[in-house]
């Protein structure tokens, strides 16, 4: 089962020649999960091929506009393009006098459903038969959202050698025991799903920051995730900066990655000053050894768990 992240914009505040702003997107299946709207993200994505007609979810962390002045183009060129697919979007309190503002003050009409949810308290934001999303607050100047996906746990593996063994035979009863429950056998034996199925596979876990200081809550919502995304907007020679913007320095990011037990830490939101991030990679990995920098365009896979 594919599941991809592909970084759309990955600097801090303002836009650089190499650096869009914030936007994140998580291909899973056929499905789009994004995560901040910076300005140009329909750019972005056309450059990127992942397309404009899938089920889409926006996901906004909070409402600075390099986070959310995408959103507007975004609308209206999924709108050009005749998209008729419904499109969800999620984000703290104020996020539909947005969109409302959008819709009454500029001229062009939704060809698609649109549904608005506005995250009041940290919780499961959105349930679906394979995942969850999950929000929980960061510690920014102001409320700001961080983002978990979810996923279930797979069934576990099916023997096939025991199955034939224990006399099941092939066809509608293998799918009943793959679903957990017991079958008859024509003989009047009773075969468990346990016997025959191995145990439950995790699901993978992507986690999305925003803009933060370094926060416990994000630690708890990280906790062996497979990767965090992080805000590493400064090194650490600028910690005093960082707190009082609300941000996060490349160590303290790396300290959140350790105390979650991630497997992997990627820094975003890069500050403009940093012609070369090389020094922000340096000092995340003397603490959390799997960091890396994020980079306009690159796409990483997420592989499944076998255990």
């Amino acid at each position: 089962m594919s599941l991809s992240v592909i970084f759309l914009g990955t600097a801090g505040s303002v836009p650089t020649p190499k650096r869009s702003l914030p936007a994140i997107v998580i291909h899973r299946k056929n499905e789009l999960l994004i995560f901040d709207c910076g300005e140009g993200i329909q750019r972005q994505m056309i450059q990127s091929g992942v397309g404009f007609h899938r089920k889409t979810k926006v996901f906004i962390s909070h409402l600075h506009g390099d986070h959310i002045l995408g959103l507007p183009g975004l609308l209206q060129t999924m709108s050009l393009l005749d998209r008729e697919r419904k499109l969800e979007i999620y984000g703290p309190p104020g996020i539909e006098t947005f969109v409302n503002a959008i819709q009454q003050t500029v001229q062009f009409n939704l060809t698609f459903p649109l549904t608005i949810c506005e995250v009041e308290n940290a919780k499961t934001v959105c349930k679906e038969k394979e995942y969850e999303a999950h929000a929980v607050w960061a510690d920014h100047v102001v409320p700001s959202l961080a983002y978990a996906l979810i996923e279930k746990p797979r069934p576990g593996r099916f023997n096939l050698e025991k199955a034939k063994a224990l006399g099941v035979p092939e066809g509608p009863l293998w799918s009943t025991l793959q679903h957990g429950s017991a079958v008859k056998l024509p003989n009047g034996r009773v075969v468990k799903s346990e016997e025959i199925i191995g145990p439950s596979r995790p699901g993978r876990k992507i986690v999305y920051s925003g803009d933060t200081r370094p926060a416990n809550s994000i630690a708890g919502l990280a906790k062996n995730a497979d990767l965090l995304i992080h805000d590493g907007t400064f090194d650490d020679e600028l910690k005093d900066k960082a707190y009082e913007d609300g941000h996060s320095t490349a160590s303290q990011a790396a300290e959140i990655a350790n105390k979650a037990k991630a497997k992997w830490l990627i820094l975003t939101h890069v500050s403009a000053r940093y012609k070369n991030s090389d020094v922000l990679v340096e000092q995340a990995r003397k603490i959390f050894a799997k960091s890396d920098i994020a980079e306009d365009f690159a796409k990483i896979d997420i592989p499944l768990k076998d255990s």
